[in-house]
């Protein structure tokens, strides 16, 4: 039985040519090496898996070809060549900077680039994971990276750039290199799969690169993995039943239910995915992909932008014609929102529920909130809407005819809104406190009516009196309105401000500053106010900086403390308390008056504890 070899190393790419998607860097690598202008020193940087280490092992093999291609690609027949391709070349050094990276490796690199290459004409130095060396090596390798001998090249190769020193960049020639497209990884693996005879679909590859995430060392791994599981036949339902991907049947079946409108059949959706193993965001992630798919197919300007097969591309076209942008752009922004909030919400499940809700209710076009939540959501289930119209018409049957406190519904709602109960609720409380008056019934006059509690005042029966004079004219006295509050009270009440209300209206005004005004916040929550005369109050702080503070702010202080106040003319005087400077005293009785004088509760507690001073 022959070994195994990974595809990863199989089909590890030799020559310029057949590197992926990095075609501006390798042509500029070639036309270097043509032109004979190599730099001593290259620093390679990018994500994983797009072909750093590669495109320096065959730069390295490049450069010391003897008979270079008119292409400029290694021949792979001189001796060079075949040294390296065995692996027995002295001439090319790769170091793994994870595990040698201490100040005695690299002086020992620095001990060995005196050394001349016996074959070819450069002796090349492949630092791999440059950024784990330490800050010790980093500046023991500053001379030689920036003076080497004519024969050496350092290729340093890095995932994160960010870690390297400066003074190592600035002597190095950078090439960034770029993520894998999703289309090249699929004509890569197809063209792998036509040389090991296995049958694959368009869209179980595509699934393979997108679970890559741009890195083709992780695609071929899944890809022989998928090899094995599938036996040499790569569909699309066996690779997504292995990977655990979610079809995207899944979604085209909610957007239909949100065209349709179904609540209820979006969230037992939702429900199938959750039994199925699959977390909340994977479902919201997966479902603003698709409506961004539904969204570039709806204009043909944008369609390039989809890397799915022809036959998937006609089926979102045809479901992108009976989504609106807008719609579709409101649908995006909500589960945008929904997989930011998703790590921090305690109840996910909920977080992800409310989210299809309103996806649902923004697919008939009436959200006009750029994707931003609805303060208040529209009626879900019709029979929940339907209970209350019994409870309605009975209310309109009860109601008095004609009566003036209770006029008739011209178009009863189908479902009360939230703000209609609380402004019912509000006028019932009102009514409740407010006075009943004497009103006319129907058929039956005011005076006739027996009150509940009889007024024996004076007044009372002159009010009495009058009103049975009036109806008797055939009269009705105009029905006054509850008076607002502020009316009741008296103009002496409203003038005069007692140290209690001062110091509510103070503390609530502190409770709304907002955080950026944290400090004067604290710092007035600590004070207490107190009136000194008519309108006059004061407040004693410690020092001269805080007392400016507070005359400055003064204005709005008080202009916030008349919401609670009412309109009452207020002044701040600000007070600095002294601060009295004690000498030190080293006598300890005498330490002990001043302690004991401050605090007398301290004597209480000697002479309980028939405790004595220390001398």
């Amino acid at each position: 039985m022959e070994n195994y070899i990974v595809s990863a190393r199989k089909y590890r790419p030799d020559t310029f040519e057949s590197v992926v998607s990095q075609k501006s860097l390798t042509t500029t690598l070639k036309n270097a090496i043509q032109t004979g202008k190599l730099a001593h020193a290259y620093l390679f940087c990018g994500p994983r898996g797009v072909g750093k280490t590669t495109c320096a092992r065959i730069f390295a093999k490049t450069i010391n070809c003897q008979n270079l291609t008119a292409e400029g690609e290694p021949c792979n027949e001189c001796e060079s060549c075949r040294s390296f391709n065995e692996q027995r070349s002295y001439s090319i050094y790769e170091l793994d900077a994870a595990s040698n990276n201490s100040v005695e490796d690299i002086r020992s690199l620095n001990e060995q680039v005196r050394i001349p290459p016996q074959v070819g004409k450069y002796k090349v130095y492949i630092i791999d994971e440059v950024h784990m060396l330490s800050q010790a090596a980093f500046n023991a390798f500053l001379k030689t990276l920036e003076e080497p001998p004519a024969h050496a090249i350092f290729i340093l190769a890095t995932t994160e750039k960010h870690k390297i020193i400066p003074t190592i960049l600035s002597r190095c020639q950078i090439y960034d290199f770029s993520r894998i497209e999703a289309s090249d990884i699929i004509g890569h693996l197809q063209n792998i799969a036509q040389k090991e005879g296995i049958h694959t679909e368009h869209e179980a590859l595509r699934i393979i690169a997108q679970k890559s995430d741009g890195c083709m060392r992780d695609a071929l791994s899944l890809f022989d993995q998928m090899a094995s599981f599938t036996q040499g036949d790569l569909t699309y339902n066996k690779v997504i039943e292995s990977l655990n991907v979610l079809d995207y049947e899944y979604y085209f079946r909610l957007t239909e239910f949100i065209l349709e409108g179904k609540v209820s059949q979006s969230l037992l959706l939702f429900n199938e995915v959750i039994n199925k193993g699959f977390e909340g965001n994977i479902f919201i992630e997966g479902a603003a992909s698709h409506f961004r798919d539904l969204l570039v197919n709806s204009d043909e300007a944008t369609a390039t932008l989809f890397e799915g097969s022809d036959e998937l591309r006609k089926r979102y076209i045809e479901q992108a014609k009976r989504c609106s942008s807008k719609m579709l752009f409101n649908a995006i922004k909500l589960c945008n929102n929904c997989s930011m909030n998703y790590r921090t919400s305690r109840n996910k499940r909920l977080l992800v529920e409310l989210t299809m809700i309103e996806l649902v209710q923004a697919g008939d076009g009436d959200s006009e909130d750029g994707g931003q939540r609805p303060k208040t959501l529209k009626p879900i289930f019709n029979k929940a809407a339907g209970s209350n119209a019994p409870q309605q018409e009975q209310a309109k049957t009860t109601a008095p005819q004609g009566s003036a406190a209770q006029p008739a519904m011209k178009e009863p709602a189908a479902v009360p809104s939230v703000q209609a109960e609380t402004k019912q609720n509000v006028g019932a409380e009102a009514a409740a406190e407010t006075p009943q008056r004497p009103t006319v019934m129907q058929g039956r006059p005011a005076a006739m009516q027996t009150p509940k509690r009889a007024d024996t005042s004076l007044g009372g029966m002159f009010r009495r009196s009058r009103n049975a004079i009036e109806n008797v004219a055939g009269t009705q006295p105009a029905q006054p309105g509850p008076l607002p509050r502020q009316a009741e009270k008296a103009p002496e009440a409203q003038s005069r401000v007692t140290n209690e209300t001062l110091t509510q209206a103070w503390t609530s005004y502190a409770l709304k500053l907002p955080e950026n005004e944290r400090a004067l916040a604290d710092r007035m929550k600590i004070l207490t106010p107190q009136m000194e005369g008519d309108n006059v109050f004061s407040i004693a702080v410690d020092n001269q900086m805080v007392a400016e503070m507070f005359e400055k702010e003064a204005p709005r202080i008080i202009k916030g403390m008349k919401q609670e106040l009412g309109e009452v003319s207020l002044k701040l005087v600000v007070k600095v308390n002294k601060v009295i400077i004690e000498r030190h005293v080293s006598d300890p009785g005498k330490q002990y008056e001043i302690l004991a004088k401050k605090n007398p509760l301290v004597e209480k507690l000697r002479k309980e504890l028939s405790l004595e001073l220390a001398r």
